[in-house]
């Protein structure tokens, strides 16, 4: 069993609950600014775009979420609307004035980066910074962790038939015990706002997305598995014991972002 990625498990959830609870959504737009510069950062590695010349938009894209709720909400779909394209002018500039010393792929996978990583994962402080945002955040972490957290105990009690070849160690039994997990976890934080902070959600509704968004998360750890399988890596990084960088910790948790933040707006 591994008991470092347990001990990280069972420290960072109460460190994250703790700034989510507590801090504005100034310091929360400022945290998964770093976050996502960090995630890009591994995933820029592992490419071998380090030295792309494009990447430097990447990073001024992850720090462009410390400013989202400076921006009204009205204006923020024209400001994101102007954005994407000056982006995409800016490297295709850059492929026109380096005299083809970066190509499309060079910004192909850049573009690919930045959407996948900053721009899913800027839906969490988005939802945060909306109503009973820092309450129904903890629907994305039960979702996503939840079912990692389930899955891997499933898997190693249970675990007989492979889920897939793309990663060899899930299993169907894994895949079934995370959703059931992920779904006790948000039905219980369902009754917990209902009864405690006065809130009336329905617990139908709540199941259905539960389910969605463990599944969804089980589909974000594969899309991530798939890139280290082409960059030929085993993790990310080794800033976290046990679950490897960054970006292994919050895979599942990216790909949930921008649908949960869909969905949440049901309840």
């Amino acid at each position: 069993m591994n008991f470092k990625r347990i001990i990280t498990g069972l420290i960072g959830f109460p460190i994250v609950a703790c700034i989510i609870i507590f801090e504005n959504k100034y310091v929360i737009d400022f945290l998964f600014s770093i976050i996502s510069a960090m995630s890009l950062y591994e995933y820029n590695k592992a490419l071998k775009l380090e030295k792309n010349p494009v990447t430097w938009i990447g990073y001024v894209a992850c720090g462009l979420i410390s400013f989202m709720h400076l921006i009204p909400l009205q204006y923020l779909p024209y400001a994101i609307g102007i954005i994407i394209p000056v982006m995409v002018l800016l490297m295709f500039l850059h492929i026109i004035f380096s005299k083809m010393k970066t190509n499309i792929v060079d910004i192909a996978k850049t573009f690919f980066g930045i959407f996948y990583i900053v721009v899913f994962l800027a839906f969490i402080p988005l939802l945060m910074g909306g109503e009973n945002g820092k309450r129904l955040i903890f629907y994305i972490l039960f979702a996503g962790w939840g079912t990692d957290t389930f899955a891997y105990f499933t898997g190693r009690w249970f675990g007989k038939h492979k889920l897939c070849e793309i990663s060899p160690k899930k299993t169907i039994e894994g895949s079934i015990g995370g959703v059931i997990g992920a779904v006790i976890l948000v039905l219980i934080h369902t009754a917990v706002l209902n009864n405690f902070y006065g809130m009336n959600i329905n617990y139908l509704i709540v199941l259905g997305i539960g389910i969605i968004l463990s599944l969804l998360g089980q589909i974000g750890d594969l899309a991530a598995s798939t890139i280290k399988r082409y960059a030929e890596i085993k993790d990310y990084g080794n800033l976290l014991p046990g679950h490897g960088g960054m970006l292994d910790r919050i895979d599942s948790i990216i790909f949930i972002a921008p649908f949960a933040y869909f969905l949440l707006m049901l309840i």
